[in-house]
């Protein structure tokens, strides 16, 4: 009955968000949250104080990815109003008419260097507004940036869901990079098939086959430094190879390596380069929060420790209700929650929100020199955008809180040790599945090596299988996981202005998902 009530929520989520006529997910979130909020005090007799602080740690945890995916959605309305997403078409038009070039730029090279930098589903929201643009249809763009936004996620954020997310359970740090290390080959086998696939959501059979040496020479630009790195950091693996790729990627399609020559039908008239400069000023927004982010996150440069700081310079006792805090750095702390040990944290200014997509947004409305008219139209629009997208990831991440409650009678560990129990011996075949369904829950694959790291450890102990091999299986479930996660498709719905769509992307994502874990089985089978 434990199973079958921490399951029943779950899969009413999934019925509703993937039946014919589908329940958006701004709809399906919030009641499936309700549900279990019921189930936790009615069933399982949680103490009413630890569910309403989970409730209200899910809604103030909520505004992480809603102010990210608002200030991306932010800096694209401001290229677009400013014409600068007209100058990038331009020049990515410029380097090929090869639709899988495109593809394989924006998509592969391009969303991998922005995982590295930033993490948060970023590169999915920063690729799909510049495909759309292109020309490409919108559910399907939706469903290529995702599914192509899994092989740099373990190291996003430079290396945030190995290094924080498995970083927990007191390892070594010779422990952490072997985990990284095999992440990266268990990744990089993955990338052989995952690319050339997701491909195929957007273009013909043909087409893939016709320029397959340009689409492995792109994938091989990524994954041949992304492994090497992978050996020494677990902090700039999909940063550098990203780097790395997206430079080779462009050289390689502006020089026509492996790409087959247009047919009749897919001639069209030569389209011309932007002026350097002009180019410059143009990609401003992209460099800009490239540069901001390198920045911040790289450590040794000081900046990343400073924006950190928790230090409290405010405290405010709050009653029953809580302790409040902020830091001179912009860290604000809820601790002490309706007197339980729940809390909650958010870096305003080292979360990739106000620094760096709102900051750029705001300056490059100088730089284009914009006009009232035409920022109030970007903020209005922007503000329409996010309507939906708040209902839904305020109802998502209350779900995620609520699930992770109770110690050993935690939804999250139920279903986890039920995993365990099912299958033996032969758990590392499904280790990468629990890892996808802890992304699923929360969007991010640090919290899902965070929630089940510990389990897959000590089912890694007690069937006495190698304890990195399972938990570089949960890193590399938690980042497959993301072509699914409920957070990242409303995102990029959300960023592209597509609605009511979330359970036909996820129906089309889980087939590439499960492949995913099929590869990673067999990859650790060898290492």
């Amino acid at each position: 009955m434990d199973i079958l009530f921490s399951v029943l929520p779950i899969v009413i989520l999934i019925y509703l968000m993937t039946k014919k006529n589908s329940v958006p997910s701004y709809k399906a979130l919030p009641f499936v949250a309700l549900l279990l909020y019921a189930i936790k005090l009615i069933y399982f007799e949680s103490d009413p104080n630890q569910i309403n602080a989970a409730v209200i740690d899910g809604l103030l945890t909520a505004w992480t990815p809603l102010l990210i995916v608002w200030g991306a959605i932010l800096l694209f309305k401001t290229m677009e109003h400013s014409g600068g997403m007209d100058i990038v078409r331009a020049w990515l038009n410029s380097i090929s008419d090869n639709k899988v070039a495109q593809l394989m730029i924006v998509a592969w090279a391009f969303g991998f260097m922005i995982e590295g930098a930033s993490g948060f589903g970023t590169p999915a929201m920063l690729a799909a507004p510049i495909l759309v643009g292109m020309g490409f249809p919108l559910v399907r763009v939706a469903i290529v940036t995702l599914i192509m936004n899994s092989v740099p996620v373990s190291f996003g954020a430079v290396g945030t869901p190995t290094w924080f997310g498995l970083g927990q359970l007191g390892l070594s740090h010779e422990q952490i990079l072997e985990i990284g290390f095999k992440t990266t080959i268990i990744h990089s086998a993955a990338a052989l098939f995952i690319p050339p696939i997701a491909l195929l959501f957007v273009v013909s059979r043909q087409e893939v086959k016709r320029n397959l040496l340009f689409v492995y020479l792109s994938i091989f630009s990524c994954i041949m430094p992304y492994v090497i790195l992978g050996k020494f950091t677990y902090e700039f693996p999909a940063l550098l190879g990203g780097m790395v790729g997206l430079f080779l990627t462009v050289f390689l399609a502006h020089k026509g390596v492996g790409l087959a020559p247009a047919g009749l039908e897919e001639a069209r008239a030569p389209s011309h380069a932007p002026a350097p400069a002009q180019l410059v000023k143009a990609l401003f927004p992209l460099w800009g929060v490239i540069v901001i982010l390198g920045l911040t996150r790289i450590p040794q440069l000081g900046l990343k420790g400073l924006l950190r700081s928790a230090t409290p310079a405010w405290d405010v006792h709050l009653g029953s209700l809580a302790d409040l805090s902020f830091s001179a750095s912009g860290v604000v702390s809820l601790k002490n929650i309706f007197g339980t040990a729940s809390t909650w944290k958010h870096e305003l200014l080292y979360v990739p929100s106000l620094i760096p997509f709102f900051l750029v947004s705001f300056i490059a409305f100088v730089v284009f020199k914009m006009g009232k008219a035409v920022r109030k139209q970007v903020l209005s629009e922007t503000y329409a955008q996010m309507k939906r997208p708040i209902q839904a990831l305020l109802g998502a991440l209350v779900f995620v809180e609520l699930l992770k409650i109770g110690g050993d009678q935690a939804s999250t560990k139920i279903i986890g040790n039920a995993f365990a129990d099912l299958v033996g011996t032969s758990w590392q075949y499904f280790a990468s599945y629990l890892g996808a369904l802890g992304a699923f829950f929360a969007g991010s694959n640090t919290v899902s090596n965070l929630t089940f790291g510990g389990v897959q450890e000590s089912i890694a102990l007690s069937l006495e299988l190698n304890r990195t091999t399972i938990l570089s299986l949960q890193s590399v479930g938690g980042a497959m996981g993301n072509m699914v996660c409920i957070n990242n498709i409303v995102a990029v719905c959300a960023v592209i202005g597509l609605t009511d769509k979330e359970g036909y992307i996820m129906k089309r994502n889980v087939i590439p998902m499960i492949l995913y874990g099929i590869i990673a089985a067999i990859v650790s089978v060898f290492i």
